[in-house]
Parts: C-alpha cells; structure tokens; sequence
C-alpha cells in the first residue's frame, strides 16, 4: 500500500510543489470510495493537482466545467432517436468515466446538481426507466471557489453529504512559492504535465480496497466515532448536525488513512486527523456563532476535546 502511495507523490512531485497533506487526503477517499470536495481561492493548484493524481491512475477520466446554463443531459447523457431501428439510444454523458474532474461545482444551478445526486450515491444513472451503470471505480472530485458569490449556487445539503471530505487548499509557504516560480523560471522546471506517468491500474485499486475494508478496528474505537458524530447534534452550536453516513465516512476514511500510512489497524490518531474533513461540511453552526466569528472547524475541534479519547 505505501509503496504505491510513494510512487504517486514521486509523480504528482514532477509537477506540483508542495501539497503533500492534499495529495495524501485525495488518494485516501479514492481508497475508501469516496467524493472529494475541493474549496479554495483560484490559483492555488486544486484543478491541477486533481488532474495530475487521475493521470496517476489507469482509468477513464472526463473533466466538466459547470455554468450556469448546463442542464442534466450535458452531465448524464441523453436519448437519441435513431430513425432505421426506430427507438431511441442512450448516448452517456461524460459522468461515465471512472474519475470525474467537476470545476466549480456550484456555478450549475439546482436542477442539474440534483442530476447528481443518484449517480454520486448509487453508482448509475437512470434514464426513462433504465439503469446504466457507472464504471467501476467511480470517484468525484470538485472544486469551488469560497470567495466569489457572483453567479453561484449554495450546493443542497443532501448533495454536501455525498463527499467523504471537503478540502480547503490554502495558499503555499513562501519556500513554496519560491520553489514555484524557480520551477517557472526554468520552463516549469523542465517537466510537461505529460511525464506524470499511471501507477496504479483499476486491478490495482481493487485490491487496495480489499485490503482496506480488511482493516482491524477496535470496538472502541467505533463507539468513539459514534460519540464524535453524536455530538454534533446535541452541541448548542449547532442547528444541524452530521448524520450517519458522517460515521460510516470517519470510519472508511479512517481505514484509508491508516492503511496508507503502512498499518493493518485504526488508531484514534487516525479519526482525529480526519475529523475535520469529513465533518466540516456536514454541519451548520447557529446565527449567533456565525456572529461571533466561529467556524466548523472551531466547533469540531471543541467536540474532539470534549470526547474521551480511548486507549
């Protein structure tokens, strides 16, 4: 499992500079069948690092843009007539791929974010009464820009819940920085976005998620993710909290993570660390903490404390 973790930050690091934290979390939801939710300002790398690790992997990968103006059937696909057969063939949309690239999700207006609410869940796509599955695997990754409001749409808490993890992407440090513009001085330090090479096949991925689900956890250690997540919604500062598919996220993120980091076990350590990403777009915080400056973050962090870690 490390060994080839390792071998996609060799070749994410042909490209990207830093971001090692953001890659190891992708790769994490990818092993644990999950959606990725990617939030930060414009030029800080999210499309591109997405593109790079779907370029580590041996399987079909579409890129959308979403506007305003997308309607479902540029998503899913659609119907058409064939006049020899007289019937109608259903043509698939670039959502048939096993690595889907979304950017800025939340410019598409409701109607078409509800066209993904099947396909992100149940893995396929109905059209007129019929049943296409995706293939397999089949792993969303989105981006959306947290400052500009202009033209967007808030995404529907039923479709937030989809994502295994909302990432933030902040800005890099000035050694990053520096690296970055010595790497653009030089010709993008040499290397074309086409010598990130595939490592990791859908065989392969299987496996790894065979390998995953096989991860030990202690009863303990469940009835401590069920605490956590409880206590979103019996905290004061919270008018919602996170469901049980937040619980089931923890949990598979948790197995993800630890099997990456080369154990067959989960540590308390493990759903501490992923906590925050699987929590902070589950929860909604009452007016009066939004007034006062607190985050989701801030709220998670006080629940960890609150909870007794178990050993």
């Amino acid at each position: 499992m490390s060994r080839y973790a390792e071998a996609i930050r060799r070749e994410l690091a042909k490209v990207i500079v830093g971001q090692q934290a953001l890659a190891e979390l992708l790769l994490t939801a990818i092993l644990a069948d999950g959606h990725v939710l990617l939030e930060g300002v414009p030029g800080v790398a999210k499309t591109l690092t997405a593109k790079l690790l779907a370029r580590t992997l041996a399987v079909p990968f579409s890129r959308l843009q979403f506007t305003p103006d997308l309607m479902p059937s540029d998503v899913l696909g659609t119907a058409i007539f064939r006049p020899a057969q007289g019937d109608f063939e259903f043509r698939p949309g670039p959502i048939f791929a096993s690595v889907v690239l979304i950017d800025e999700i939340n410019r598409a207006p409701a109607k078409t974010q509800s066209a993904l609410f099947e396909v992100m869940e149940e893995r396929q796509v109905t059209q007129d009464g019929t049943r296409y599955p995706v293939p397999a695997p089949f792993v969303v990754l989105a981006t959306q820009n947290p400052v500009e409001q202009e033209g967007t749409y808030r995404l529907p808490e039923a479709q937030l819940d989809r994502f295994l993890f909302k990432l933030t992407v902040g800005y890099p440090t000035v050694e990053e920085e520096v690296a970055i513009l010595q790497g653009h001085h030089a010709g993008f330090g040499g290397t074309p976005l086409e010598a990130v090479q595939a490592v990791i096949t859908a065989e392969d991925l299987r496996l790894l998620r065979e390998q995953v689900r096989r991860q030990h956890v202690e009863p303990k250690l469940l009835e401590y993710i069920a605490r956590l997540v409880g206590q979103t919604r019996a905290h004061k500062g919270l008018y919602l909290g996170a469901s049980p598919r937040a619980s089931l996220a923890l949990l598979n993120g948790a197995k993800a993570l630890a099997a990456l980091r080369g154990r067959d076990f989960v540590t308390p350590e493990d759903v501490q660390y992923l906590a925050p990403m699987v929590l902070r777009h589950r929860i909604q915080l009452t007016p009066e903490r939004e007034m006062e400056g607190q985050t989701a973050d801030d709220i998670v962090k006080q629940i960890l404390q609150q909870i007794e870690v178990p050993r």
